[in-house]
């Protein structure tokens, strides 16, 4: 279908754009120019929490309100800038005291409440590397990335302690502390836990950020491979600069506005938008603890006049199902943007919150490696729904080919599909992957980050996603390697091989379909089926694990054994299977 441009009329609402005239705003901008827009540290450097909090307590953003969380009753705690500079002062002396330094890992398993942003900053005040872990993982995915990570410290909550900690605490042998949020004493028992909301209440209130260089580690998130284990992409303190600039210019945040980012805490939005932009910009963050319910987010909307808001396509999609009058009960006229962030966004969705709210979703495209939002539909231009956007300032994109030889073909033909690839040199710019660096330096050809997402750009500069160039599977958001996946399945005791792909989805986008073959004396039937799906909900978690399963007799190899999930795909979706030369004879269906 074609989808016509919204035009950016349609969303003026009072307050002026940040970014107000695209071509101007390119030609002006440089990263030296927007760098003084952070004060740096007193002393000289710079740090992610200094910008965020410190830097505004001498002014009058001092008492005003930082952060509001929502409980699941409906209560509302509220954080001034103040309170939560002496919080995070507090929380960077604990850990002072426990003896972890700068560099050290400090994990949370948490949702989106109020610990986990003091466990964010005052991590970054002690200069440590904050690791932020999706809480609702199952087990291994939690005990393989705390390992990964190496991290002494742990933030957590007593049930997700005893749920996906406790039981394997001998397997995490770099783990020496656990802080608790609202323990028990049976809890409290254990050799590594500690209560959190004790030590935080005798800590001191007054803490000084020690030197922080640009190139500083402060940021370590996870992000699922096609092969191997997650990968541990690794962002700098000079990362704030991208997140300011992001926040800015592509969610037109002013100072003052209520923002709310609906991105959960253990990933890499929850971070970069769910924390530090707005708190850059000076705006209110709001949180809401309760899980997705969309007549609780409208009246969430209503209720905390919310000006900026940062949600899923999935989200966005499972709204529309339940059609526009009912966001029409509720007074949403605060709002001033709307954003969309995790997957691309069908252009229905865009066009269905005009109808909804009155405002276009905007949708923009970033990776866990570009820390920040790189493409974007600015609030000042024209929207074509479907499109990622155009580049930021300061970021300059490109389609290309990689060749056998690792050179790139640049496209210059508009609409022809390729590689997306982006220029070094962008503040937010991963530095490596964890313990890898060779797996990192493969990403770039010469000064080129490639992507490994398919993208085409149009005669007039939007560039469009096509897809992946790899097996990963995106799911609500949420990217998920099969490796992780094939690798739990094969340790059911009934499965002898398993393939895993995304099977396209209306709501998600794509689920998680696993193919298994049988050991010897196993019957497929339907109670199997369940027994292994359960299996992996159980130790993967309910966004990791399949949602469907289906038997086979044998799965399509490669000669040298690689399950080859692109035929399995081809046969799920009816796309063609490519190339064949190197399936093993006999390993199709």
């Amino acid at each position: 279908m074609d989808w016509k441009v919204i035009s950016k009329e349609a969303s003026a609402r009072e307050v002026s754009p940040n970014l107000a005239g695209y071509a101007s705003a390119v030609k002006a901008f440089s990263w030296g120019t927007a760098s003084r827009e952070l004060d740096g540290l007193p002393s000289g450097g710079l740090n992610i929490a200094h910008e965020a909090i410190d830097r505004h307590i001498g002014g009058p953003l001092r008492d005003h309100l930082a952060l509001r969380f929502l409980t699941q009753e409906g209560a509302a705690h509220n954080f001034t800038y103040a309170q939560l500079h002496e919080l995070t002062n507090r929380f960077a002396n604990l850990l002072r005291r426990l003896g972890v330094a700068g560099g050290d890992r400090v994990a949370t398993l948490l949702g989106p409440v109020p610990e986990l942003f003091i466990a964010a900053l005052g991590a970054l005040k002690n200069r440590s590397v904050f690791c932020p872990l999706y809480a609702a993982f199952g087990p291994e995915p939690v005990r393989v990335r705390l390992n990964l990570s190496g991290a002494r410290v742990l933030v957590t909550t007593e049930a997700l302690y005893r749920r996906k900690i406790r039981p394997q605490l001998d397997a995490l042998p770099s783990l020496e502390y656990v802080l608790i949020s609202q323990s028990s004493q049976d809890t409290l028992s254990g050799p590594v836990c500690r209560d959190l909301s004790r030590l935080i209440d005798e800590a001191d209130r007054n803490f000084q950020i020690g030197p922080t260089a640009p190139e500083d580690w402060a940021l370590l998130h996870f992000t699922s491979g096609t092969t191997g284990t997650p990968k541990g992409v690794v962002h700098v303190h000079n990362a704030v600069l991208m997140h300011q600039v992001s926040g800015k210019l592509a969610l037109d945040i002013h100072r003052g506005d209520v923002f709310w980012c609906t991105a959960d805490p253990g990933w890499v939005t929850g971070t970069s938008y769910g924390i530090i932009a707005p708190l850059t910009l000076g705006a209110t963050l709001v949180i809401d603890e309760a899980p997705f319910d969309p007549e609780r987010w409208y009246r969430d909307i209503e209720e905390q006049k919310v000006n900026v808001w940062y949600t899923s396509p999935t989200a966005i999609r499972m709204m529309m199902r339940l059609g526009a009058e009912l966001p029409r009960r509720f007074d949403t006229s605060s709002l001033r943007f709307l954003a969309s962030v995790g997957e691309p966004l069908n252009p229905e969705a865009v066009v269905w919150g005009q109808e909804a709210f009155g405002l276009p979703f905007h949708d923009n495209w970033w990776q866990t490696e570009t820390g920040g939002i790189l493409i974007a539909n600015f609030r000042a231009m024209d929207i074509r729904p479907g499109s990622m956007g155009r580049p930021l300032p300061g970021i300059a994109a490109a389609v290309v080919e990689r060749r056998e030889d690792g050179s790139v073909r640049w496209i210059d033909d508009p609409d022809e599909p390729g590689e997306l690839a982006i220029r070094k040199g962008w503040p937010s710019m991963f530095r490596t992957y964890l313990g890898e660096q060779e797996r990192y330096e493969q990403c770039f050809a010469g000064d080129w980050y490639l992507t490994g997402d398919l993208a085409r750009r149009d005669r007039d500069g939007y560039f469009w996603f096509v897809g992946r160039k790899d097996d990963l599977i995106k799911s609500s958001g949420h990217l998920i390697g099969p490796f992780e996946v094939e690798n739990v399945l094969m340790t059911h005791p009934a499965v002898a091989e398993a393939g895993v792909i995304g099977k396209p989805d209306p709501t998600a986008m794509e689920i998680v379909k696993a193919f298994v073959s049988l050991k010897p004396g196993q019957t497929p039937d339907e109670a199997l089926r369940r027994d292994i799906l359960a299996y992996a909900r159980r130790l993967l978690g309910a966004v990791v694990a399949p949602k469907e399963l289906e038997f086979r007799e044998t799965l399509p190899r490669t000669r040298s054994g690689k399950i080859m999930r692109r035929l399995l795909k081809a046969g799920e979706t009816g796309a063609p299977p490519g190339d064949l030369s190197t399936l093993e004879s006999g390993a199709s269906d």
